[in-house]
């Protein structure tokens, strides 16, 4: 790691308030795919493990919180909330506040497409660096970085305000809500295909949800299930 990428990473740490053990873990949060398309032989690690991690930390860490903010909502209306703070552009959100762009690795031709602007690798690398500091530092450093932003994004809110939930925002939000209410089960999402070169795939993902079942399609995982939840509701009856 040469000087310049290394002075990048304590300055990310001082943004984050996190002093890493192991630095290197941080670098590999950054580190898109693209770059190992690109570059096989370099050696590098992707992000992609981490992402998974920080994703599965990130909901736990939200939904405690929630729940110690909001003693008198139900679980419902908690399950919302929690997806409508970690969804996409939220994600997307955090990412900028702590200016994440500017230190990812990026392959060129993604570089090229303007990636380090892109709401879902922002999004994707957010839960990468999440995934990075619970490897190092645990769950409460975590809880650290994350519990003021949910703060934030919920400043003014009340119990009253979330019970009953209010309408989702996105169509992913919408039908778990509608499907949880009218049931007590939740959508479920499963990829059909991933077809296209591997810089610009396509993904093809069928949900089922409340008895029926549709399908959609995206340039990632995420937008692929969002059409398909988009269509999922035009199933459904008139709320």
């Amino acid at each position: 790691m040469d000087v310049a990428a290394r002075a990048q990473l304590r300055s990310l740490e001082q943004r984050l308030g996190v002093r890493f053990r192991d630095r290197s873990l941080l670098g590999i949060a950054l580190t898109h795919r693209s770059v190992l398309n690109e570059q096989p032989e370099s050696g590098l690690h992707d992000n992609e493990r981490l992402e998974f991690l920080g994703d599965a930390v990130l909901g736990a860490v939200v939904g405690e919180q929630l729940y110690r903010m909001f003693p008198e909502a139900p679980e419902g209306s908690l399950t919302i909330l929690r997806a409508e703070l970690v969804q996409r552009l939220a994600l997307a959100e955090w990412a900028r506040r702590f200016d994440l762009g500017p230190s990812l690795l990026l392959g060129r031709g993604e570089e090229q497409r303007g990636g380090r602007e892109r709401a879902s690798l922002l999004a994707s690398t957010f839960e990468a660096v999440i995934g990075a500091i619970h490897m190092d530092r645990g769950y409460d450093a975590v809880r650290r970085v994350v519990e003021p932003l949910v703060a934030d994004a919920l400043a003014g809110a009340d119990a009253g305000r979330i019970v009953p939930p209010s309408r989702a925002r996105d169509p992913k939000s919408e039908l778990q809500y509608r499907i949880q209410a009218g049931t007590g089960d939740l959508p479920t999402y499963r990829v059909v295909s991933m077809e296209g070169p591997e810089h610009r795939p396509v993904f093809t993902v069928e949900v089922q949800a409340g008895g029926n079942s549709a399908v959609g399609v995206g340039r990632s995982k995420q937008d692929a299930e969002q059409d398909a939840a988009r269509r999922a509701l035009e199933l459904l009856p008139e709320a």
